[in-house]
């Protein structure tokens, strides 16, 4: 049956509810189980009122939600993100790609794993970023996976020992990889200029395109061998502690996104002064390419 109907009556009979609800679903208001809110229609902020209804005190449940409830602005959106929070113990978020459930719905999802009862102190999060899939609408098997990361994580998040060996490891990568980042912006300053002298160089000027060639290559080689690191880091800063105090300061938004704290990479920026006079080293050419032409006419 219809379990958001008036025909479900079930309360506190439950010890675990595992759920994928419809997304993006409405309710005729008329036929809403009195027990939940009539004014809310959309059936995946129902949904998590049915699954508070059924659970027993000290019932678990996971069920995966569309990404809007995590942050929608909404009175309704906020007041079940802070009954789930304040009246009951959120244990954790596993934020979900766009794309894991191609080609039926391209819409980000996350997963919400409570308990019901208790007391929410702080959150687990885990901001996955690949299924072993593609996230198209193929879905071909890829090499990259999260998901055995996150079971193990999930495992082992109150493990002090296997924390400890994360962020260790954590600290190694990140020493490893500083100097080939210093070396990358380096090679981006020099590349930056000789593509400049390629463009404005005679024809004949083979050192200079050589020189960038050269340069060239040795940035992608920079780059191949930085990505296997930088895929590494980037999955040990995926699981993360959020504390209750953050999340109420932020409207009960449950976003990893909002939370999870990613160190960018520096960027090469050309200084002022060398646009300035790169700029007018293109004027100087350009007054003697426009003489150039002129003599010719002033032969003709």
């Amino acid at each position: 049956m219809d379990t958001l109907s008036k025909a479900f009556q079930d309360e506190k009979s439950l010890d675990v509810v595992l759920m994928n609800p419809p997304f993006k679903g409405k309710m005729d208001e008329s036929d809403i189980n009195p027990t939940l809110p009539t004014k809310c229609k959309k059936t995946e902020l129902l949904f998590l009122h049915l699954i508070l209804r059924v659970l027993d005190m000290g019932g678990r449940c996971a069920v995966i939600v569309p990404d809007g409830v995590l942050f929608g602005s909404s009175k309704q959106h906020q007041e079940i993100r802070k009954k789930i929070i304040e009246d009951n113990r959120l244990d954790g978020v596993v934020s979900m790609p766009s794309g894991v459930f191609k080609p039926y719905a391209g819409v980000s999802t996350a997963v919400l794993l409570f308990t019901r009862g208790g007391t929410t102190d702080r959150i687990w999060f885990y901001d996955m970023e690949h299924d072993g899939f593609s996230l198209d609408d193929k879905r071909q098997p890829v090499a990259e996976n999260d998901i055995p990361d996150i079971l193990n994580c999930w495992k082992n998040r109150f493990n002090q020992e296997f924390t400890a060996k994360r962020e260790q490891r954590l600290a190694e990568l990140k020493a490893e990889i500083a100097p080939l980042k210093a070396e990358r912006l380096k090679l981006l300053k020099e590349v930056n200029r000789l593509t400049f002298e390629n463009a404005i160089a005679p024809a004949d000027d083979e050192l200079t395109r050589l020189a960038l060639e050269t340069d060239q290559n040795r940035l992608n080689q920079l780059h191949e061998q930085m990505a296997p690191l930088q895929a590494e880091i980037n999955q040990l800063n995926r699981q993360f502690w959020v504390t209750k105090a953050q999340v109420k300061t932020n409207k009960y938004d449950l976003s990893a996104s909002r939370y999870r704290q990613i160190e960018q990479d520096e960027a090469f920026y050309e200084l002022p002064q060398v646009t300035m006079e790169r700029l007018l080293k293109l004027e100087h050419i350009m007054g003697l390419e426009v003489r150039e032409l002129m003599s010719f006419i002033d032969e003709k």
